[in-house]
């Protein structure tokens, strides 16, 4: 049953979450180290983000009964016009080209005559998440880091899930960067990618972002490989975290992800998982309609979406515990008579 919303009447300039339609994202500032994902990962190159910007536009304007290879782009709007960050939501991994994780096992050796026991971590080339959801693609520009706004963000991801789940697979997944050292090496692409590959691990995250990932299946090795043969240094670094992404890690953590065996083939960084109803954006999301304008916002903080197709948007507001409902920040997001989804902040 829907509940009434009680929204204020102040006009005040605030961040909203819309997709990307139009060039002007080319001009979003996409500093160095603002992105949980490898820099190589950014769409520096022109024409591949103007490519993903006509996939989201089609995919927002399509009507989808099941996921199959869309791409989904959000942009931060930071109330004056500017394009201030990017979302990215990718429906369906693994049908273009496949969709590769290291996955982490145990083989355990044992010698009767020797008398000696002992386990080995080995790492296997995977498709485990071919058919998941993706979310990834989370830039932020520095000057915009403040009140919740990566919160914000983040969380319009899984609000565009919750509102349309028909697009979007049960099984969501990420990658996050792995470690890095002072230096800009990566040990673990430095000790086996290279290997196979013959180029730095940007160029590779580059090209596998432009042209695929059938080079990856074509030249990297099919047997499993023994971790005990890897540099000593490089070992404690499989799953680790680069300190850059510890922030984006500990929401996706709070939103109900939990960690996989699952590692980045370039970099090793960890990949959590989590199915959708458990996303507590989506299990704890509530519908309400506008029913009047207040004056002032009141309540605690909640995230609220509306729309469809380009037509969605995500931004904070405040609820309010009377049965009467919420106090919204901004004419501009909601009017009386919508109907809005919206859950704690």
């Amino acid at each position: 049953m829907l509940g009434l919303i009680r929204a204020s009447a102040i006009s005040v300039r605030y961040p909203v979450i819309t997709p990307s339609f139009s060039s002007r994202l080319c001009r979003a500032k996409q500093a160095e180290g603002e992105s949980p994902t490898r820099p190589a990962r950014r769409l520096s190159n022109r024409k591949a983000l103007g490519e993903r910007i006509e996939r989201s536009i089609d995919a927002f304007d399509r009507d989808i009964a099941q996921p199959e290879n869309e791409l989904y782009l959000l942009v931060l709007d930071d109330g004056t016009g500017s394009i201030a960050g990017t979302a990215c939501l990718f429906s369906k991994v693994g049908q273009t080209w496949p969709f590769y994780t290291y996955r982490l096992t145990q083989i355990v050796h044992h010698s009767r005559e020797l008398g000696q026991r002992y386990c080995e971590d080995m790492l296997h080339l995977s498709n485990d998440f071919g058919g998941a959801t993706e979310v990834g693609g989370l830039f932020l520009h520095s000057a915009c880091r403040a009140n919740g706004t990566g919160r914000l963000l983040a969380r319009s991801r899984y609000m565009l899930i919750g509102q349309f789940p028909n697009r979007f697979s049960c099984r969501i997944m990420a990658e996050l960067r792995g470690w890095v050292a002072p230096n800009g090496s990566t040990p673990f692409w430095d000790s086996v990618g290279r290997n196979f590959f013959h180029m730095p691990l940007a160029e590779a995250d580059r090209y596998g972002g432009i042209n695929g990932n059938q080079f990856i299946a074509d030249l990297m090795p099919k047997y499993p490989i023994y971790v005990s043969m890897l540099p000593q240094p490089v070992r404690p670094l499989i799953g680790k975290v680069h300190e850059s992404s510890a922030p984006a890690l500990k929401l996706l953590m709070n939103e109900g992800f939990r960690l996989t065996e699952h590692v980045d083939i370039f970099d090793a960084g960890p990949v959590v998982e989590c199915r959708a109803s458990d996303l507590k954006a989506i299990a704890d999301r509530e519908c309400g309609v506008v029913a009047s304008l207040g004056n002032q916002p009141k309540g605690r903080p909640a995230l609220m979406s509306k729309g469809s197709g380009r037509d969605f948007r995500c931004w904070v507001d405040h609820t309010s515990s009377d049965p009467a409902g919420l106090t919204r920040q901004g004419e501009r997001f909601a009017e009386v008579g919508e109907e809005v989804a919206h859950v704690e902040f």
